[in-house]
C-alpha cells in the first residue's frame, strides 16, 4: 500500500506531541485492563448502563430548517471506575440536530463521535449534521469526546493526550455514553439509529456499535480494525516520545503487572521485565585504556638494543609496535562494545514499540469485541493511501465482519477528510436505507407468516 505524501507533510507541520507523560498511572492502567472484559462482552456491557439513565436538556433553539437541543449527563464511567476520568471530563455534553418537522414516520438519528482535534460541535454540525439532515432527513447527535472541548483537562495542550492510558479511558467512556444516548433516544420515540465518526471517531464508533444489542447502522470513516498500527507505524508514531516510553518500559514491576493482564502478546514481544545490560561502565574503562595508550611515550626510554636470539631489535621500535597492537585491540573492544550498546538500544526501542502494539491491540483491536449485531448494516469508508492508519499487516475489517461493505477513496487521510465529506454522508445515507429496507422486508415476511397461519 503506497502512502500519501500529503499526510506525511501535513504531520510534519504540526509540533504537537502525544503521551508526553508516558504510559499512564500504573493502578489506573490495571483497572482499565481489568475493565475491558466488561466492554468486550456485549451482555456484560449492556448491564452497566440503565435504560432510564438520567439525561438533562439544557437548551433548545430553532434556526432555519432545524432545531438544536443541547444537553448533558454524568458519564457512567465515573461510578464504574471512580477517579479514572479527569474532573473536567466527567460531564458528557451533546447536541441533537433535528428537523423542525419530521418528513416521514421514521425518525432516524445518527450519533457522530469526534475525530482527533475535533473540539466542541461546530465542525461536525457544519460539515455533517446539517447537510445530512437536508440531504437525507437524518438527524444527528453530536457527543463531545472526553479530553476534548469542554471536557479537556486544564493541563492538556490542545488534542495532545498526556498518557497512553487516556485513549483507553476515552474509548471506555464513549462506549458507555453512547449507550446512554441510544437508550434516551428510544425513550423519545426516535429511531432507527446509526453511529459514525471520522479517523479516531470512526474507531470509537466501531467500539460503541459492537456493544449495542440491537441492529444499528455503523459507518466508520478513515479508521480500521486496530489503533496499534496508528501509533507504531503511522505518521503519528513520530509524535510520540519513545525514549520516555522506553525508560518507563524498563521498570520491571510496572511492566510485569501490566503484562500479566495482557493476552494479545506473542512470545517474542512478551519479554516483560527483561534486564537490559548497560555498557556504559565497560565503555568508560575501555576509553580510559585507549587514552592512556595514546598519552604514553617511549622517547624517555634508552635507545639501546635488546638481543632476541640472533635478531637485534630497536627497543623503541618494539615498544611502538606493541603499543599499536594494544591500541588496535582496545579499539576493537570499543567498537564491539559500542555495537553491543547500539544493539541493546535498538532492542529496547523495538520492545517498547512491541509493548505499545500489544497494549493497543489488547484494548482497541476489534477482534476482541463482539461483531456488530447485523454486519450487513456496516459501511466502512477508508482511504487507499492512508499514512495515518496503515492497513498492511493488520486484520482486514471485511474478514473480521463478514457481510460488511468496504468502500475505498483513492487518496490519503488528509485529502479524504478535506474533500470527501459528501462520500461519508452518502455512506451514512446508504446504511440507513439498507436498514429501512431490511426492516420493511422483515415486517412483510412477518405479515405473510401471520396470514398463512390464519
Amino acid at each position: 500500500m503506497s502512502r500519501s505524501k500529503l499526510d506525511v507533510m501535513y504531520r510534519r507541520l504540526l509540533l504537537t506531541k502525544f503521551f508526553t507523560r508516558g504510559w499512564g498511572d500504573l493502578d489506573q492502567l490495571k483497572r482499565l485492563l481489568e475493565f475491558k472484559k466488561f466492554v468486550q462482552n456485549r451482555d456484560l456491557c449492556c448491564q452497566l448502563v440503565d435504560k432510564n439513565y438520567p439525561v438533562a436538556i439544557d437548551k433548545s433553539t430553532v434556526g432555519g430548517d432545524c432545531k438544536i437541543l443541547e444537553g448533558h449527563f454524568t458519564s457512567p464511567l465515573t461510578t464504574i471506575l471512580p477517579g479514572v476520568l479527569p474532573k473536567e471530563a466527567e460531564i458528557a455534553r451533546f447536541q441533537l440536530v433535528l428537523p423542525v418537522q419530521w418528513p416521514t414516520e421514521q425518525r432516524p438519528v445518527c450519533i457522530h463521535l469526534a475525530g482527533t482535534g475535533d473540539h466542541f460541535f461546530w465542525r461536525r454540525r457544519t460539515l455533517m449534521a446539517k447537510p445530512l439532515l437536508k440531504e437525507a432527513g437524518i438527524a444527528s447527535l453530536l457527543l463531545e469526546n472526553p479530553y476534548y472541548g469542554y471536557r479537556k483537562p486544564k493541563d492538556q495542550l490542545r488534542s495532545s493526550l498526556l498518557n497512553v492510558s487516556d485513549i483507553f479511558v476515552m474509548g471506555g467512556a464513549l462506549i458507555l455514553e453512547s449507550q446512554v444516548l441510544l437508550h434516551w433516544c428510544e425513550r423519545q420515540g426516535l429511531g432507527p439509529f446509526g453511529i459514525t465518526g471520522i479517523s479516531m471517531g470512526g474507531h470509537m464508533a466501531s467500539l460503541a456499535a459492537s456493544n449495542w444489542p440491537k441492529p444499528i447502522a455503523l459507518i466508520p470513516c478513515l479508521s480500521w480494525s486496530t489503533a496499534s498500527s496508528v501509533f507504531t507505524r503511522g505518521v503519528l508514531s513520530r509524535a510520540i516520545p519513545w525514549r520516555l516510553l522506553e525508560k518507563q518500559y524498563e521498570n520491571d514491576a510496572y511492566i510485569q503487572e501490566i503484562g500479566a493482564l495482557l493476552k494479545s502478546f506473542g512470545e517474542d514481544s512478551f519479554k516483560l521485565g527483561q534486564e537490559f545490560v548497560s555498557s556504559v561502565g565497560d565503555l568508560q574503562h575501555l576509553n580510559t585504556n585507549v587514552l592512556t595508550l595514546k598519552s604514553d611515550s617511549g622517547e624517555h626510554l634508552p635507545a639501546s638494543k635488546i638481543n632476541f636470539g640472533d635478531a637485534a631489535i630497536n627497543k623503541s621500535s618494539l615498544f611502538g609496535s606493541t603499543k599499536q597492537l594494544l591500541f588496535d585491540e582496545e579499539n576493537n573492544k570499543v567498537r564491539t562494545a559500542l555495537k553491543k550498546a547500539r544493539l541493546k538500544a535498538r532492542q529496547r526501542s523495538q520492545e517498547a514499540i512491541s509493548f505499545m502494539e500489544g497494549v493497543m491491540d489488547e484494548v482497541t483491536h476489534l477482534k476482541n469485541y463482539p461483531i456488530p449485531y447485523d454486519p450487513s448494516l456496516v459501511v466502512v469508508v477508508t482511504a487507499k493511501h492512508d499514512s495515518y492508519v496503515p492497513r498492511d499487516k493488520v486484520t482486514d475489517l471485511g474478514e473480521l465482519w463478514p457481510g460488511s461493505e468496504i468502500r475505498y477513496i483513492d487518496t490519503g487521510h488528509i485529502a479524504a477528510f478535506l474533500f470527501n465529506q459528501s462520500v461519508f454522508r452518502q455512506a451514512i445515507t446508504d446504511a440507513f436505507d439498507r436498514m429501512t429496507r431490511k426492516n420493511h422486508a422483515e415486517r412483510f415476511q412477518g405479515y405473510r407468516c401471520h396470514n398463512n397461519q390464519q
